[in-house]
């Protein structure tokens, strides 16, 4: 017999066998009353009943008046009477409350805090009380300490009644041991060894650092995912047939460890077929299957499959067809073990921009976040374009986050976008200070906006004063101007520093304009009139300076006069730390516009980036330049040197190129210098990464072959600290000239330089 079938017949029997308060069924009902309730309120009670005074009595109404209480989830029992009373008939509602937990409490927990544990937990103070609910809190507790590798922790519950409606709640937790992973066994691979498939799982064995990595680490959850992924690499593999069995966990004999079996059933391994194509079809065939992974006679690979789908409907999404659908089709020739893969696409119909909205910019003003939109109202959809905004929007840095998602418009035929953004602190007025292995101790003030009164402009009055370098600027730039695609903007300069041989001091302004021919290709253009001045120089200078004139060993001031022009590729996912895509430069420098000094440079500077697995991103960079006399001869200090931080790590700044028979560093007018990088996580949370580094290059005098190449290797860290990039890196020669130190050298940045 059910709860309420039991409170029915009770209900049934106190109305018509007690002699004192049974009624016939249809006597008013003068009075409705609750009694019995010590938490809740009668109000809330009556409101659950339909039976009111003035009523006529009824069974039925009273029996559905019982389940609306029941149905109020606060009660263990409900009973229902009559008795006498001046208007009429009195009701009564009788309850006992369910017990509450008033307090709950853990014993024996030393490895995670009381916080820790009660976070999620189903169980809650001052909540009704539940076995299930308990049964859940100790089943969450058990699984907490298994996720920290406390496998065989036990959790016992204790349930005090402190009162007829209170409970407290004790668990009781034995901890054992840190149990972890020692041995990942797998059964029927024979494609792969078991080292490859060990390292596809994000689960790995113990080992001597587990206690800073946490490797060996038994996670539920984790275990059944790289399941999924051993399964993932056989398809992405040619094994289109796999099964990957359920992970299987047992407890090693002594037990101090876990093991962990693994049973894989490989198939055979298949190549593409034949690849075509059906439905609505909108480029030309050999337009799309340059774009494709998938290729005949290639393994068959579920990621690539997946990534051409997403590139076919990102191609007709292209043209306006936002709900395209692309189905792939396959079939397998067992025999030949071939998969032919026909891709149908269902185009529907045209779809337009209706509407774009924009929120979260509280500071930004809306036309500075819609210019960086490739959507536009009353235009077709496009994929492309949706991507690119997001991406155009991050790399103003004006955003911390912004989101670009669509909704339907009026019509079905129509979408809103709207555009979600989360700014962030893009002015600071900061005191500091900073170190670098090539200027020593800096300290630095300014003040600095990137995104002045909300328009997009940047504005910076900025100090560095160190001990081998002073840098003062002001400078406005506006990156649409009168609300164009030009940039234009100025800066007033002047900074001094020290050399080993001279010091240089450098007052000047520059006034410079960009305009992007595309949304990955811009032009830059600059001019720039600078007064030099040398000074403080070293007797080796001067010696120089008497045999080969001012011209080129320059002392007291001398004036440039010169305009740059560069044009940049930049297809990076993000500007300010890329994953994938590349930069490349071309620049051009003339300087002869008046002034004393008269050259031509020329740079190229290429970066690629490469993303790998688990956020590591290897990338390469190589740097040619040549400078030539243009009517007087070449400034030493505007020749080519190499070393330090910034181009050859393990060799001091300046000292990579030619030296003169006084024995002073003079550069080249050729460089060529580059590295290849490997950037990986270190600690994701604080912003730190790790890097190793290879670098190589020369300055030289002559043609444009380098007599050699120095090269360095080494590593370091870098991280995005709340005072500034820091750069703390170590570089160990290895082939430097004649007579130099191969020991390795320390490069440490630490702060923005201005």
């Amino acid at each position: 017999m059910t709860n309420y079938q039991y409170f029915k017949v009770a209900a049934l029997v106190v109305l018509l066998l007690n002699s004192k308060t049974a009624r016939a069924e249809g006597d008013k009902i003068g009075d409705v009353v609750v009694r019995g309730n010590k938490r809740i309120e009668s109000a809330a009670i009556l409101n659950a009943i339909a039976t009111k005074a003035g009523d006529a009595l009824d069974n039925d109404r009273t029996d559905a008046d019982i389940r609306s209480i029941f149905k109020l989830g606060q009660f263990r029992d409900v009973q229902v009477s009559t008795e006498p009373g001046s208007k009429g008939l009195v009701l009564v509602y009788s309850v006992i409350e369910k017990p509450i937990i008033r307090e709950i409490l853990f014993e024996g927990n030393k490895e995670l805090k009381q916080d820790k544990l009660l976070e999620g937990l189903p169980l809650r103070r001052n909540a009704v009380f539940s076995q299930r609910d308990l049964d859940a809190a100790v089943a969450k507790v058990k699984k907490q300490y298994q996720d920290e590798g406390y496998y065989l922790a036990e959790v016992t519950p204790q349930v005090v009644q402190r009162s007829t409606t209170e409970y407290l709640i004790t668990l009781q937790v034995v901890e054992g041991n840190k149990i972890r992973i020692d041995t990942i066994n797998f059964e029927g691979n024979t494609a792969f060894s078991p080292r490859k498939l060990r390292g596809v799982m994000e689960t790995k064995e113990e080992w001597f650092m587990s206690w800073l990595t946490g490797a060996g680490t038994y996670k539920e959850e984790v275990l059944k995912n790289d399941a999924l992924l051993i399964a993932d690499h056989y398809m992405n593999n040619g094994y289109i047939n796999v099964k990957v069995g359920e992970p299987q966990i047992k407890l090693s004999e002594d037990r101090e460890s876990l093991v962990v079996n693994i049973a894989i059933t490989e198939g055979d391994q298949y190549r593409i077929g034949s690849i075509a194509f059906a439905g609505d079809i909108l480029y030309p065939e050999k337009e799309i299957r340059e774009k494709l992974k998938s290729e005949s006679g290639e393994l068959f690979s579920r990621a690539n499959l997946r990534a051409d789908i997403g590139t076919l409907t990102d191609m007709t999404a292209d043209k306006g067809y936002a709900f395209n659908n692309v189905n792939p089709q396959t079939k397998q020739d067992q025999e030949k073990k071939l998969l032919d893969l026909t891709f149908d696409v269902e185009k529907g119909e045209l779809v337009y921009i209706e509407r774009i909205s924009i929120a979260g910019n509280s500071k930004t003003r809306d036309k500075v976040a819609r210019r960086e939109l490739r959507l536009l109202e009353g235009e077709l959809y496009s994929a492309t374009g949706f991507k690119r905004s997001k991406q155009n929007l991050m790399n103003t840095g004006y955003f911390e986050e912004a989101n670009v998602a669509t909704t339907k418009g009026s019509a079905a035929n129509k979408l809103n976008v709207n555009v979600d953004l989360k700014e962030k602190a893009t002015g600071a007025f900061t005191i500091g200070g900073g170190y670098s292995s090539l200027d020593g101790l800096i300290f630095q003030g300014s003040v600095s906006q990137s995104n002045f009164l909300g328009l997009g402009l940047k504005a910076n009055v900025s100090a560095a004063i160190g001990g081998s370098s002073n840098t003062y600027s002001v400078g406005l730039t506006d990156p649409y101007f009168l609300d164009s695609k030009w940039t234009l903007g100025a800066d007033l300069y002047r900074s001094e520093r020290e050399w080993d041989d001279y010091y240089l001091r450098r007052t000047g302004f520059d006034i410079k304009a960009g305009y992007p021919i595309s949304d990955y290709v811009g032009t830059f253009l600059m001019y720039k009139y600078e007064i030099k001045d040398v000074y403080e120089y070293t007797d080796a200078w001067k010696q120089a300076h008497d045999q080969y004139g001012n011209d080129l060993y320059q002392i007291g001031q001398s004036t440039t006069s010169a305009i740059y022009a560069s044009i940049t590729h930049n297809n990076t996912d993000y500007h300010f730390d890329p994953s994938t895509g590349m930069v490349n430069t071309l620049s051009l420098e003339y300087a002869g516009l008046g002034g004393d000094n008269k050259y031509v440079r020329e740079t190229l500077d290429n970066t690629i980036y490469y993303p790998l697995w688990w956020k590591f991103v290897v990338s390469t960079k190589l740097v040619l330049g040549a400078v030539q006399e243009a009517g007087g001869k070449v400034p030493l200090d505007e020749r080519f040197y190499l070393g330090g931080i910034g181009t050859l790590r393990g060799y001091e700044a300046r000292t990579v190129g030619e030296r003169d028979q006084f024995g002073n560093y003079i550069g080249g007018e050729k460089e060529l210098f580059g590295n290849v990088e490997l950037k990986f996580p270190l600690l994701s949370e604080f912003g730190i990464k790790g890097v190793a580094f290879f670098d190589y290059g020369n300055a030289w005098d002559g043609g444009f072959k380098p007599p050699k190449l120095l090269m360095s290797y080494g590593g370091g860290i870098r991280w995005a600290s709340p005072m500034g990039p820091l750069r703390l890196e170590y570089g160990i020669p290895i082939n430097p000239n004649p007579g130099e130190s191969k020991s390795g050298r320390f490069e440490f940045a630490m702060g923005s330089m201005f």
